[in-house]
């Protein structure tokens, strides 16, 4: 069972799969993305593989219901909702997000009709996930806690008790230390360094 602070996505770009019906081609891919610009560069990538195929057609997904989700469907030309939303139906499916799927399709010379595209473009984005490593990760909350270098030990002692992830640190006369912590625990640890009226501590936005 996935926890309300984790989420599932894929850990790296798919391998290219491929669905045929009736002489069209349908080539499928994943991606692991976290913005905007991260999905027009896969995208601008995909047409200069297949600067002949006719339809780019794709979905993609960030976010976690608690972060709030941003998603888009593009049927890039086919049939309204024929495209796009068959293969975001597939992330939902496979409850991943900060993921794109696209479909490239050639045509074949002969139409599919509605439920001929929808079928083709969801068992593609299906196909791809298929064959995409899935992985669970945390969300995360980043803390900087501030302290003299006297209080190196007492710090250091919370951060291996809690078995937290050091992500930067400054260790001079002033020690600074970022550290990253799960959600769930997030309240309690920023509790037990803000208990400690010698040491700082606060959120850090990214």
């Amino acid at each position: 069972m996935i926890e309300e602070d984790s989420y599932k996505t894929i850990s790296k770009p798919s391998t290219e799969v491929l669905f045929k019906d009736k002489n069209s081609k349908f080539f499928g891919y994943a991606f692991p993305v976290l913005s905007e610009n991260e999905v027009k560069e896969r995208l601008e990538g995909l047409k200069k593989q297949h600067h002949s195929a006719g339809h780019f057609c794709y979905a993609y997904q960030f976010g976690t219901v608690d972060q709030g989700i941003i998603f888009r469907a593009n049927d890039d030309g086919e049939p309204n909702n024929s495209a796009g939303m068959p293969i975001y139906g597939q992330i939902q499916s496979f409850e991943v997000t900060n993921i794109l799927i696209v479909v490239v399709r050639y045509f074949g010379g002969t139409k599919l009709g509605v439920s001929g595209l929808i079928n083709a473009y969801k068992t593609t984005a299906q196909m791809a996930l298929e064959t995409s490593k899935i992985v669970t990760k945390t969300i995360n909350v980043k803390y900087q806690i501030t302290f003299e270098y006297k209080n190196m030990n007492k710090v250091m002692r919370i951060i291996k008790e809690k078995n937290l992830k050091i992500i930067n640190q400054t260790l001079e006369l002033n020690c600074q230390i970022e550290i990253s912590v799960r959600m769930k625990n997030a309240k309690a640890v920023f509790e037990i360094f803000n208990g400690h009226h010698e040491i700082d501590i606060k959120i850090l936005n990214d």
